[in-house]
């Protein structure tokens, strides 16, 4: 690697949406973030209805299908 050319890394905070914080090292000094691992769905096991419902229902109503 050169020298002279890389940021230097900082002690960071980072803040999610739900209101967890903690610290990573990175060039910026703080970090705003929407999902953390402590409210994602994936990692707590929790569903969101993030989906959007309804598009069969939409498309069979703009084509005119029937069965």
């Amino acid at each position: 690697m050169k020298k002279g050319i890389h940021p230097e890394l900082k002690d960071t905070t980072v803040l999610c949406s739900c209101g967890e914080t903690f610290q990573i090292k990175t060039a910026s000094e703080k970090m705003t973030i929407e999902v953390c691992s402590k409210c994602h769905p994936f990692y707590t096991g929790s569903n969101r209805n993030t989906g959007r419902g309804g598009m069969v229902e939409r498309f069979k109503n703009r084509y005119n299908v029937t069965k």
